[in-house]
């Protein structure tokens, strides 16, 4: 009996039954994550911990949901996802229902840094694209992985302002209970991608285990590109989703423009995702890196040297959106391409792992250089620079063009 939750349905509807359930479980768990900001200054108001303590605790967070991708892909990957995905929803909505009754920095810490972000990696990248990838042919894969990118988008877009409207009219307590209560609907979402899904072929997958896999992978130099340039990606997105409202608020605008702001981030990046997915079967997957990671480095000298006004910082985040997640589908392409879908949870989470390492300085660095200088400026010159970094080190890794590649699959 096949293992697919539709053997029945038509070859389009399950398809779409697999990206929307995707997309909707990823729209929950990154809008939750993505907007945690917004939390900031009210724990802080109601706890005195300090911008420096809370800003560790969701650095925490960020390695906490790079270190749970591999962890959760890797048993997607040997036993199907829904356990990863029913333990995420759990976890997230017990570590937000718990945050308003810690008042230390280790509480804050276990609660938003630990079973938050756990739990939002259990229900992210590396299971869903995992999940879905090897239910599809390989002509709809690039798309599909667009499409529930742009579901994560979505969520940032409707969660910020969202939040912001709770914190502003029952205060940030509830809003955080009700944030808990929405992620358990994760649960019902995700019950088309229940169960373990056969593994096509494709890349250079090999015959032997995890193991030999990961040798195969951890040897080929293109590999760890990928992570290095995905690393820095992972500084520059977990900078401004933790720190952008204490740079609204350093140019004595008003918190709805911060709301607003994320909002737009997530809005643009519905585009950019789309659009990415649809790219990635045309163009290298590498040049498409290049091109937006490069494009980060122009958009924050842009935003240096122009006046502090709401429109400068709606037009920056919708800049900064229409790549801020749209690099998730050509890296996790380009890690199938090489490597095949079998162990795929496992391989991009590790990927997501080195961008989550990246996201923990940024968050954390954030903080650090407000309590010591007072604004955000060498944080700025520093995301600049390593964007710089990440579009050039994305140029050496191999990768065939979509024509070569499918001349050779139809030599096969």
């Amino acid at each position: 009996m096949s293992s697919d939750p539709t053997p029945s349905a038509s070859p389009s509807a399950s398809f779409w039954l697999l990206v929307l359930a995707a997309a909707s479980v990823l729209m929950v768990t990154m809008g939750v994550r993505m907007t945690l900001g917004l939390y900031v200054a009210p724990i802080n108001e109601a706890t005195g911990l300090g911008i420096a303590a809370i800003s560790f605790a969701l650095a925490v967070a960020q390695i906490m949901w790079g270190v749970s991708q591999p962890l959760f892909g890797a048993v997607a990957d040997r036993y199907g996802p829904g356990g990863s995905l029913f333990a995420g929803a759990a976890m997230m909505a017990v570590g937000l229902a718990l945050t308003p009754f810690v008042d230390s920095r280790l509480g804050l810490t276990l609660c938003l840094g630990v079973l938050v972000a756990a739990g939002a990696g259990a229900g992210s990248f590396s299971v869903l694209l995992g999940a879905v990838a090897a239910r599809l042919p390989a002509e709809r894969r690039a798309f599909a992985s667009g499409f529930i990118n742009a579901g994560g988008s979505f969520g940032q877009f409707v969660f910020a302002p969202l939040s912001q409207w709770l914190i502003a009219g029952f205060g940030w307590v509830t809003a955080l209970f009700g944030l808990a209560a929405v992620t358990l609907l994760t649960i019902p979402l995700a019950w088309p991608l229940r169960h373990k899904a056969e593994h096509p072929e494709g890349g250079a997958a090999v015959s032997g285990g995890m193991a030999d896999q990961l040798r195969v992978a951890f040897s080929d130099r293109s590999y760890w590109c990928l992570h290095a340039g995905f690393l820095t990606c992972g500084f520059h997105i977990a900078f401004l989703a933790t720190h952008l409202p204490g740079a609204v608020d350093l140019c004595g605008l008003p918190g709805s423009v911060s709301a607003n702001s994320l909002a737009l981030i997530g809005l643009a990046n519905i585009v950019g995702g789309l659009a990415a997915g649809w790219a990635c079967q045309r163009y290298r997957m590498k040049w498409l890196l290049f091109g937006m990671y490069a494009s980060r480095a122009v958009m924050v000298g842009l935003y240096l040297v122009a006046p502090k006004t709401d429109l400068t910082f709606y037009l920056f985040a919708f800049g900064l959106g229409l790549t801020w997640l749209a690099t998730v589908p050509p890296t996790a392409g380009l890690v199938g391409k090489l490597f095949g879908l079998r162990y795929l949870g496992t391989l991009f989470g590790l990927t997501l792992l080195s961008h989550q390492i990246g996201a923990f300085f940024g968050a954390w660095l954030g903080g650090l250089a407000l309590v010591e200088f007072g604004n955000y400026d060498s944080m700025w010159i520093a995301d600049i620079v390593l964007a710089s970094l990440a579009a050039l080190i994305n140029v050496p890794i191999r990768e065939a063009s979509p024509a070569a590649q499918a001349t050779a699959c139809a030599a096969r």
